[in-house]
């Protein structure tokens, strides 16, 4: 089965840290860029961070540079969000993406998302 599953959401105080993980399977992970997208309620889905196939570049939203480290390990399928000093303006449901993937009618494999929420 293609799937994309996110795990490691939950609560935190403005201030504190999550880890969010993302499990691959169903398809050669190691070959594609892989994504951490968040929607936060009312707002248009933003992508978060970006990593390159190897692991080798990445690159992040303004807002959360310094704070955010995205990482993968192609031997376990796995890409990783480290969310440091959170802020309230971190909640939100945040997806793993793989952008590059076809799958059925769609380009692009998400995963079911995780809820972040980060509160003062």
């Amino acid at each position: 089965q293609v799937r994309l599953a996110e795990s490691g959401g939950g609560s935190a105080q403005a201030g504190g840290s999550l880890r969010l993980s993302c499990v691959a399977s169903g398809f050669t992970f190691s070959e594609y860029t892989m994504t951490w997208y968040r929607q936060a309620p009312g707002k248009e889905r933003e992508m978060v961070a970006e990593i390159s196939a190897t692991g080798g570049h990445a690159n992040y939203l303004d807002s959360v540079k310094g704070r955010f480290t995205i990482s993968r390990n192609n031997g376990e399928s796995t890409v990783n969000l480290q969310m440091n000093n959170l802020k309230p303006e971190d909640t939100a449901v945040y997806f793993c993406h793989a952008p590059d993937l076809f799958v059925g009618l769609e380009f692009g494999l998400w995963g079911q998302g995780t809820q972040v929420t980060v509160s003062s």
